[in-house]
């Protein structure tokens, strides 16, 4: 739960603090940004990279160094001397934290395996709970780090969290079994499809640079995707082993569509939390504190609609209730204006706490049942990776449907769009969870 729980608190814990770091090292926020792309970006790359080195050296071994790789960028963030210095840090910070998760899968599933009566619902949403609540406390827990200390707090505290963890590990996670052992029981070796891993962190970079500004759309990049994206599948499917197997991703249409239920989850959660949330700040005057306090009970209420679907492992139930409230959300919001009462506002964002919270939840444990063992950390990576191209792609619809400022058209041109993510939600996730059963 402290490893899974790194990547996103990360996430969020810097953006209160970008106006001070650009004011230390006198940069505007065009540069300052790349704080936030760099981490996402490696993290994309990074989450179903760690997730196969996970599958190949063992959980436990990836998990460690990738503690260890937290440590080292919070404590070169600590005491960076330019932007440049700290934005190598954040990337470290985000290679780091992207071995968190796949490999609390990985364990997870081997844990299973060994003790066939043992129930995984209940680990499995306390992993998502943890990730709910720390990216939620990290937007004001960096004010307050920042506030009492200095911006250069919030890289130090991943210090301590590495040692605590590192500890942990070490004192109650299973060793990974020797290679010999490994062999003897079919775990592939260590070989790892370099080609297919240079391909995919090509295939994904290119897409999220150009996502990130469509307001002038770089076509090169787009040209480049192309170009990347057909190789990685020609490559990948030709190779004995892929790093993304994509021959199995096209036979397993529950598993694909699972990552496309991820993509829109995220892209209505990120909309609601950034887009609605600039809203707040230009239309209705709300200070960043209001606007926080107006946001907390959705993000309160997501950890907790969360807990007893996750105990009663209610896969299904969790994916349609997403679904049904991916719509009810949006069409709640074509009401508001620039005079709804704030009690409003509380009540129709708490139905996307059902979105956030039940979505990670049932998509999660799906992903679970509908991965193969045999790669199932590459399946998690893979599930963060679109959950950051949900994240980007909010941040493009955000600024093309503002553009300089956040006004109320604006907003019903968003709304509209999560409309109709929302439907589309609706009507995919029938086919998508009718064979998830319980376990």
């Amino acid at each position: 739960m402290l490893g899974s729980s790194l990547n996103p608190i990360n996430s969020s814990i810097i953006a209160t603090t970008l106006i001070a770091i650009g004011h230390t090292f006198h940069a505007g926020a065009a540069s300052t940004i790349w704080l936030v792309s760099t981490l996402y970006l490696a993290s994309a790359i990074g989450q179903p990279t760690m997730g196969r080195l996970a599958q190949r050296l063992g959980p436990r071994r990836v998990f460690v160094t990738g503690l260890i790789l937290v440590g080292i960028g919070g404590a070169l963030g600590t005491v960076a001397a330019n932007l440049p210095t700290l934005i190598a840090a954040r990337v470290v910070i985000g290679v780091g934290t992207s071995a968190g998760y796949p490999t609390a899968m990985v364990i997870v599933r081997r844990w299973a395996a060994e003790h066939e009566s043992a129930q995984t619902g209940g680990t499995l949403g306390a992993l998502a709970v943890a990730a709910q609540v720390t990216s939620a406390l990290g937007l004001p827990l960096g004010g307050l780090l920042a506030a009492a200390a200095g911006w250069r707090v919030t890289f130090l505290v991943n210090v301590p969290l590495v040692v605590i963890g590192v500890v942990m590990t070490l004192l109650w996670v299973p060793r990974d079994p020797p290679r010999a052992e490994r062999a003897a029981q079919g775990v592939p070796g260590s070989r790892l499809d370099a080609p297919g891993m240079i391909l995919f962190a090509g295939t994904i970079a290119s897409l999220l640079f150009f996502l990130n500004d469509l307001h002038h759309p770089r076509w090169w990049l787009c040209t480049l995707l192309v170009v990347l994206l057909v190789a990685l599948v020609l490559w990948e499917r030709r190779t004995a082993d892929p790093f993304v197997d994509v021959r199995m991703l096209a036979r397993n249409k529950a598993l694909s569509a699972t990552y496309l239920r991820v993509c829109l989850t995220f892209l209505l959660n990120y909309c609601i939390l950034y887009g609605l949330t600039q809203w707040l700040q230009e239309t209705r005057g709300l200070s960043a504190i209001g606007v926080g306090l107006l946001i907390l009970p959705m993000s309160v209420f997501a950890a907790l609609v969360s807990v007893p679907f996750a105990r009663r492992d209610l896969v299904r139930p969790a994916l349609y209730c997403t679904a049904v409230a991916a719509v009810v959300g949006p069409a709640g919001l074509l009401l508001f204006t620039s005079t709804t009462p704030v009690w409003a506002l509380v009540l129709v964002t708490l139905v996307f706490g059902v979105v956030s919270g039940l979505g990670v939840i049932g998509n999660q444990a799906a992903l679970y049942r509908q991965a193969p063992a045999e790669a199932v950390g590459v399946a998690a990576g893979l599930m963060r990776t679109f959950t950051y191209l949900g994240a980007v792609l909010s941040s493009s619809l955000i600024s093309l449907s503002y553009g300089d400022r956040a006004t109320d058209s604006g907003l019903h041109t968003i709304i509209f769009a999560l409309l109709g993510l929302g439907v589309l939600l609706l009507v995919i996730t029938p086919s998508g969870a009718r064979n998830l059963k319980a376990s």
